[in-house]
């Protein structure tokens, strides 16, 4: 029992010196683990304090900066203030000194004005004096005086004046009949031309006469197609091997003439067949239109002109005037216009010019309501022709007034090519106008495709389409025409209008 009780106490002996060592270890490291956080931590804040320092020393310089900036910049604008306020006290000074001198100056003129006056009205008073003496010496009044000088030196001035104008307009004129004549003559003599009547009817010439059955086909058929899709009267008749072509419209002919020759050539003569040759030779005779102006440009050396120009100018080609043809008139003109320029020193070229397109608006179809020389000088101007170009055109029958020096010239040789021995028949222009008017008249009315007047205006044929005119509605118009041209139109004998009315139904077998 002891023993264990001995035991014991060597235990907790042993357990409390084992504490109070291990308390001892414990309590040495701590004081160790204090040092280093201590001596740690001073480090750390002596960084942070020098940190601060630096930041300190950063910021203040930035502020120095700025405020220097900032004093730098309120110096500039002082300086700035001084100069603008220096420059204004030398403005003011300077205008103070001419307000000096302009008072000086100001005070003298008006001491040289009061002088001038005294002198005027001395003067005025030596005048009057002077004008007495002469009125009592002379016995009149000075107005009487001067109004009898005045009347005198005008008279007399008058009378040498007029004779001195009657002198000049005398010589002028012997000097200007003279020179006009000698420039006409030569300049009609210098150009030939051919003198060509046109006509209104073209003969076709066939091989024999059974073509001529073919030709009218059967009923008929065949030659209403070609009389509704060309516009030109066929007559066959007895005639040997002839067909004759009747229309006014020279292009018109051209065309019957083309296709006629195409499908007796072909031997294929059906209605079909009928307007898909002559819808061809249309376009062909189109093509020539362009080569014809081409070519008519080319000869006569005329450079740029709009290929719509050169269009209507291979037109004239299948217009007529007065029974002349267009294109040769127009050729003839150029050339009496070139030749009469170089003779009084103007500029040939655009004189030929001007002369080549002076009736371009007959063959237009835009605006037929406007004088022919009214709307060519319009079509001259859309396709950018010259200003003197165009007012020649304008002005060749005095629609406007001549502007330049070449639309005389143009009228005067207008004139000329048309005077020449039976290039014109003037009766033929008016029965034109008059075939033209009529199918005109017809193209009013809706539904109205074409129109052609044939057999010299005694018959007028009406195509119209199917879908928007009715059979009924087709001798309702018949009759609308009818009444219309009998009030609106003056012609010998009567007119027959036949209206033509066709259905199709086209289909292709593919």
């Amino acid at each position: 029992m002891e023993i264990a009780i001995i035991g014991i106490v060597a235990l907790v002996i042993g357990v409390l010196g084992t504490w109070i060592v291990y308390g001892k270890v414990l309590k040495s490291q701590s004081h160790k683990v204090l040092r280093e956080a201590e001596s740690k931590a001073e480090v750390i804040k002596k960084d942070k304090i020098l940190q601060a320092k630096e930041k300190f020393l950063q910021l203040k310089s930035d502020h120095e900066k700025e405020i220097n900036s900032r004093n730098n910049k309120v110096l500039t604008i002082e300086n700035k203030l001084k100069q603008r306020e220096s420059s204004f006290n030398q403005k003011q000074e300077e205008l103070t000194r001419k307000r000096k001198e302009t008072d000086v100056i100001k005070e003298n003129l008006e001491g040289q004005l009061d002088l001038v006056e005294k002198k005027s009205i001395d003067l005025d008073k030596m005048h009057k004096q002077q004008v007495e003496q002469l009125e009592a010496i002379s016995g009149l009044t000075a107005d009487d005086a001067k109004n009898q000088l005045i009347e005198s030196l005008k008279e007399e001035a008058k009378t040498e004046a007029m004779s001195f104008v009657n002198d000049i307009m005398d010589e002028a004129k012997i000097n200007a009949n003279k020179e006009s004549k000698r420039i006409v003559l030569q300049t009609i003599q210098r150009v030939a031309t051919e003198n060509a009547i046109e006509n209104s009817v073209t003969i076709f010439h066939i091989d024999s006469d059974e073509i001529k059955g073919r030709i009218i086909g059967r009923e008929g058929r065949n030659i209403r197609a070609l009389e509704a899709a060309t516009g030109v009267e066929i007559i066959v008749d007895d005639t040997p091997e002839a067909i004759v072509l009747s229309a006014f419209d020279p292009m018109r002919r051209e065309i019957a003439r083309l296709a006629l020759h195409q499908l007796v050539t072909d031997g294929r003569i059906h209605p079909a067949r009928i307007e898909e040759v002559v819808n061809k030779v249309r376009k062909q005779v189109e093509e020539e239109m362009i080569e014809t102006g081409k070519r008519t440009t080319i000869d006569l050396g005329i450079h740029g002109l709009h290929p719509e120009l050169i269009k209507l100018v291979g037109k004239m080609k299948y217009r007529s005037s007065y029974g002349q043809n267009l294109l040769q008139h127009s050729r003839e003109t150029a050339n009496l216009c070139a030749v009469m320029a170089s003779e009084l020193g103007l500029n040939p070229k655009k004189a030929k010019r001007a002369g080549l397109l002076h009736d371009i608006g007959k063959v237009s179809d835009e605006e037929p309501e406007l004088p022919h020389a009214i709307l060519g000088m319009k079509l001259a101007e859309k396709y950018k022709e010259k200003a003197d170009i165009c007012n020649a055109i304008g002005a060749h029958h005095d629609e406007v007034e001549m502007t330049t020096m070449i639309a005389p010239i143009v009228q005067v040789c207008d004139a000329i090519s048309g005077a020449r021995p039976g290039a014109r028949r003037e009766v033929v222009d008016s029965y034109i106008k008059r075939l033209k008017d009529l199918e005109n008249l017809a193209m009013d009315y809706p539904g109205v495709l074409k129109t052609y007047a044939i057999q010299a205006g005694r018959e007028l044929r009406v195509i119209v389409g199917s879908e928007k005119v009715s059979d009924k509605d087709a001798e309702t118009l018949s009759y609308e025409i009818a009444k219309k041209i009998q009030t609106e139109m003056t012609y010998p004998g009567q007119v027959k209008i036949t209206v033509i009315r066709e259905t199709r139904a086209i289909n292709y077998a593919k």
